[in-house]
């Protein structure tokens, strides 16, 4: 039982790890449960952020319908300034056609773009 666990685990981890795409300065990551996304807007790097050289990542779990729409998402960590702006982007995510599922979803902010 011990192995099952930590072998689980370690998949999420992985899965969660290796999805990361680069996007002018943000890099939206795909969902830890693997969920096609078909369509992904950026976030825009608030104004704010960038005057303070705020860098970070923003963490939220989306609750997607089985219409692909992203119906509601909840800030699970990261600045609220950054929060904001990964909220209004992820909101316009469009995911394949399925099951009701909640999708994780990071987004890594750098200064400079």
């Amino acid at each position: 039982m011990r192995k099952l666990c930590s072998l689980i685990l370690a998949l999420a981890f992985f899965c969660g790890c290796q999805l990361a795409t680069p996007a002018l300065g943000q890099q939206p990551s795909s969902t830890e449960n693997g969920r096609k996304v078909i369509r992904k807007v950026p976030p825009v790097y608030p104004p704010e952020a960038k005057r303070m050289s705020l860098s970070g990542t923003v963490k939220v779990v989306a609750d997607i319908a089985s219409d692909g729409s992203v119906k509601k998402i909840e800030p699970v960590g990261g600045s609220p300034i950054l929060v904001q702006a990964a909220e209004n982007a992820i909101s316009r995510w469009k995911y394949a056609p399925g099951p009701e599922t909640k999708e994780i979803v990071e987004l890594h902010f750098t200064p400079g773009d």
